[in-house]
């Protein structure tokens, strides 16, 4: 039963990226029979670089996407270098948790809300400084919100992945045994800084890579974000190739595969010149790390200072628009307040929600299913699709998946939209909660399952009374992080739903180009307040969890098993 189920779990969540990018390579090269286009040629191709502007959008794409992600690395490793076994590091773990649970749409909505030139950033500086929005010499913080060279896309994706780096570093720097190395160090004349440089980084980059490429690779072919903030003439090469799938003329289709195609080179571009970096600096040219012994501090607690600042202004920032009834600038609060726009949208916001968690709530929980029956797999039969392949959906840019997925469902089953959707959710969000299980699954102890097997007790309630409870924090936190990634997918839902499935975040990212703020402002804070809410549950179940744990380990709670009533002969 378990082999045909990790079967079922192969063919609905691996194998789809090959007929993906099969479809998608079709396409591109004019094979679309439902269209009568059977010709093989390579026009699609020709179309997109004859599109002026391409190579000023690729390189928009290239350089935002390695700049952002490697500040993102710069800023995370100054923030371990300064807070690692401190009691700041307690704080920033228990902030982890809030900040992760922020979407990108929500904090980019709520990122143009403040550093637009009339935003509350320009307001605070006209009431301190004087700013006039329309003085090119200070007009500075235009450069942050659809600015032609991405300076604003690359801030705030920067902003927004230091929490996930943060997150996946937590494992690597406990491998690393700092106070042992932190001793070595000082004995051999290095100071704390330069032991960090010297002997922690490099080991740290290097276990780093998968998290680093799931980042570059989203910060290459995000659309959503870069619609709201991004450049806009020309737009990043994601959106580029978004507005083509767009077109209403069908013949013009193989130019945005053709499109997808070349995102694909692209991201594979980044993925080779990350690892040429990582080599570098750890293989290449290691002269870098004996060649004295001090090394510079990064004030990274102030840099999570900041960070956190900029996260927890976006929620008061957004409420206060959703009930702004005149708001002129350069005024720093509003004139009047109203609830009218809330009454207005509540009926469409109410429905919207609704399909937003129905949708998270199924694919979280099948994903959820399917990654604790493929770790059981792996720890009974010791065989198991590599960790790399299972997460190869985080690495590829989902434009160059999607078009193909859509080609086939349309073979397939056309009408069926909510379904579609729901496997494209469940598609994407089951990497994050595999892996997100994977260190909880290696660090259990299996003597405990081993012990409950050898008193009598059959696999399925050893599972369910021994390894369940033990590891049920690490179970809420993955379903949780399913349903966030869910909650926060775009492309999936309009390309798979064919515009007929509304979600809080398709909605929140159409009404950001040009509506009204006000209800923008309540969408994106829908779709900021979901994900908290189940991050918060989780954090719940963690602790009741672990003072159960405690009671029970003191002898506070009653035995199980001396509570029952003696059986009579």
């Amino acid at each position: 039963m378990l082999r045909t189920l990790y079967l079922l779990i192969v063919v609905g969540c691996i194998v789809p990226t090959i007929p993906g990018l099969l479809g998608v390579l079709a396409s591109s090269l004019g094979y679309l029979p439902p269209l009568d286009m059977q010709t093989i040629s390579l026009t699609g191709f020709r179309q997109v670089f004859e599109w002026q502007g391409v190579w000023h959008s690729i390189g928009l794409t290239l350089y935002s996407s390695m700049i952002s992600s490697y500040l993102a690395c710069v800023l995370t490793f100054a923030i371990l270098q300064a807070s690692w076994g401190t009691r700041f590091w307690r704080r920033i773990e228990l902030m982890l948790s809030p900040l992760l649970a922020m979407p990108h749409v929500a904090f980019a909505i709520g990122f143009a809300f403040l550093f637009a030139p009339t935003g509350l950033g320009a307001r605070w500086l006209h009431e301190l400084l004087g700013y006039d929005p329309n003085a090119r010499s200070v007009d500075a913080l235009a450069l942050l919100v659809n600015d032609p060279h991405a300076l604003g896309l690359i801030v705030m994706l920067a902003l927004k992945e230091v929490p996930f780096l943060l997150l996946m570093s937590i494992p690597i720097v406990q491998q690393l045994n700092v106070s042992q190395v932190t001793k070595v160090s000082a004995s051999l004349g290095y100071s704390r800084n330069a032991m960090w440089w010297k002997c922690l980084l490099p080991q740290w980059l290097n276990k780093l890579r998968f998290p680093m490429l799931a980042v570059m690779a989203y910060s290459l072919s995000v659309v959503d974000v870069a619609l709201i903030i991004g450049p806009t003439n020309p737009p990043t090469f994601a959106v580029l190739v978004w507005q083509w799938f767009s077109d209403p003329d069908l013949t013009l289709l193989p130019r945005a595969a053709a499109g997808a195609v070349v995102l694909f080179a692209l991201a594979a571009l980044v993925i080779g010149l990350a690892r040429m970096v990582e080599w570098l600096l750890t293989r290449g040219i290691r002269r870098w790390q004996w060649s004295g012994r001090s090394g510079i501090s990064l004030a990274g607690r102030s840099l999570f200072s900041v960070i956190l600042l900029i996260s927890l202004m976006m929620i008061p920032l957004l409420t206060l628009w959703s009930f702004a009834q005149r708001w002129r600038f350069p005024d720093v609060l509003p004139s009047s307040y109203t609830p009218r726009f809330w009454q207005y949208e509540w009926q469409s916001v109410a429905s919207t929600v609704q399909q937003s968690l129905l949708l998270a709530l199924v694919s979280a929980t099948v994903a959820l299913v399917f990654a604790l029956l493929a770790h059981e797999y792996r720890i009974r039969y010791r065989l198991q699709i590599p960790g790399y392949i299972i997460a190869v959906p985080m690495l590829l840019p989902q434009l160059s998946i999607l078009f193909g997925l859509q080609i086939i469902t349309l073979y397939l089953h056309d009408s069926a939209h909510w379904f579609w959707v729901c496997w494209a959710h469940l598609f994407f969000a089951f990497p994050y909660v595999y892996l997100s299980l994977d260190g909880p699954w290696r660090s259990y102890d299996h003597n405990l399952t081993r012990v409950s097997l050898s008193l009598g007790q059959s696999p399925l309630r050893t599972w369910w009374r021994v390894k369940m409870p033990l590891l049920l924090p690490a179970i809420v936190f993955a379903w949780v992080i399913g349903i966030s990634v869910s909650l926060a997918q775009y492309l999936p839902t309009l390309m798979l739903g064919a515009g007929r499935i509304r979600t809080i975040t398709t909605e929140a990212v159409a009404l950001s180009s040009g509506f009204d703020r006000r209800v923008t402002a309540i969408y994106a804070l829908w779709q900021a307040a979901l994900p908290l809410l189940f991050f918060a549950f989780a954090i719940t179940i963690s602790r009741l969890q672990a003072k159960y744990r405690h009671l029970s380990i003191k002898g506070l709670l009653p035995n199980e098993s001396l509570s029952r009533k003696p059986r009579h002969s």
